[in-house]
């Protein structure tokens, strides 16, 4: 099928590349000219495992191209995939005016049919929004459908979700729409070819359920999937919170909660709050839409002052072993809202290394992948060469983001190294006995 897909962000890049990597020539829309120059030189514009080289292999087998120009995605095919930004506004309300715009362009330079799926995370009743638009603007010269068609991607992991999804969700008022849709996704559904990709694969002989709902309800499932992986999340740092009162272990409570079915294991992770663009817009989000449709969601508000109320909790724990931060040197190690990704929106990371300056210290910070976009931002912290590196001299280690490869380093002669052997563990990352057999005086979130 000929696909377009319109924004190269996180979304739109990964839905473009894996669209072509499954076998459909796609068209992908970018009005950024350094974008579409970089991605036509095989270059993606942040770093996602196997995005690169998806993006690279594609091109060569003349199955995914980029353009600048809407009027040639437009034309290019029927079905267009928008994947825009939605930024939060002051009230928590999704910013549309992209969304909307395009919509009107593409309503006033279609020629012919057209399937406008909203792949973007928006308001329920959006899809409507789009319908309107498209009526108003296009002058019913031709037909066309609206559909939702969420994603569920996670940055880290996002070609893996794309290719081996839990599940698909479509959301269409339309027989002809929810027909084109299931085509789109047939290869992925079927599950009959083994993706080339870093991750081992699973060879189950399952296939994806596709489910197919109406509009409104598939914008709802997006928008509800995201609050619920929130609340578990503060839910399992308000638990850390009380353990960290009681002398018990929120790592083996959240162990225990787990092994139930009902509750299962992922998310019960205690840390210092979740971060980047998903989870803290949507959840505000969430609530502005139910407050606009007559519902308090006092329950998500709840969730959100949790998270916000955990970096202040995590420098506590600072503080109280440090005492004065004002003149000490202090070791970050992570600056990425999570691993495997070089993402520093809304990073609980960075609140804690902002709250550290504001309070006098000097931080000195590593990340794999995250600095060089860090730099731009954070100009004055000092960044180094290796996590090693940032640790040497200080007074103090964090671990605010939990790369895999941080638990590879010696953390015996590290230990020498520093002015003073303190890890304060804001992730879990490493087992208290083997810090403190390194040396280390050790402190962590929920943990005696």
């Amino acid at each position: 099928m000929k696909i377009t897909v319109i924004g190269t962000g996180h979304v739109g890049l990964v839905a473009g590349a894996c669209l072509a990597e499954i076998g459909h020539d796609v068209v992908c829309v970018d009005n950024d000219p350094s974008k579409i120059e970089a991605l036509r030189a095989g270059r993606a514009p942040f770093f996602e495992p196997d995005m690169e080289a998806m993006v690279q292999r594609n091109q060569k087998r003349g199955l995914l191209s980029f353009s600048g120009v809407l009027e040639e995605g437009i034309a290019h095919s029927e079905v267009i995939f928008l994947c825009l930004g939605t930024p939060p506004l002051p009230s928590g309300e999704a910013d549309l005016s992209v969304v909307e715009r395009v919509t009107h362009q593409i309503a006033t330079l279609a020629d012919g049919y057209k399937l406008v799926i909203s792949k973007s995370t928006v308001p329920v009743l959006t899809g409507d929004r789009i319908q309107r638009t498209m009526e108003v603007y296009s002058g019913r010269k031709h037909e066309f459908d609206v559909a939702s068609n969420p994603e569920f991607l996670a940055e880290g992991t996002a070609v893996f979700d794309f290719l081996y999804p839990d599940r698909i969700v479509v959301g269409v008022e339309s027989e002809r729409a929810e027909k084109l849709l299931r085509e789109v996704y047939e290869p992925v559904v079927r599950q009959e070819f083994q993706w080339n990709l870093e991750r081992p694969c699973p060879r189950d002989g399952r296939k994806i359920p596709l489910l197919v709902t109406n509009r409104n309800s598939s914008e709802l499932i997006k928008h509800a999937s995201n609050s619920f992986l929130a609340m578990k999340i503060s839910y399992i740092n308000a638990i850390a919170n009380l353990c960290d009162k009681v002398g018990a272990d929120v790592t083996q409570v959240a162990e225990g909660m787990g092994y139930d079915h009902r509750i299962g294991p992922q998310f019960l992770r205690a840390g210092i709050g979740f971060g980047g663009f998903c989870f803290p817009k949507d959840l505000q989000a969430f609530v502005w839409i139910a407050g606009k449709n007559g519902y308090d969601f006092r329950l998500l508000r709840e969730v959100e002052q949790i998270n916000a109320e955990q970096v202040d909790s995590f420098l506590q724990k600072v503080k109280d072993q440090v005492w004065v931060l004002r003149g000490k040197t202090i070791a970050v190690w992570g600056l990425a809202f999570k691993p495997n990704t070089d993402d520093l929106r809304f990073s609980p990371a960075l609140a804690v290394i902002e709250k550290l300056q504001e309070e006098g210290a000097t931080v000195r910070a590593f990340d794999p992948k995250a600095m060089d976009d860090a730099r731009k931002e954070y100009p004055s912290l000092t960044y180094c060469g290796s996590a090693a590196e940032a640790a040497e001299g200080a007074d103090a280690l964090l671990v605010l983001t939990e790369w895999p490869e941080f638990r590879e380093i010696d953390l015996k002669a590290l230990s020498k190294k520093m002015v003073r052997p303190l890890m304060l563990d804001g992730r879990n990352l490493f087992d208290p006995a083997v810090v403190r057999e390194a040396g280390f005086e050790y402190c962590s979130m929920g943990r005696p």
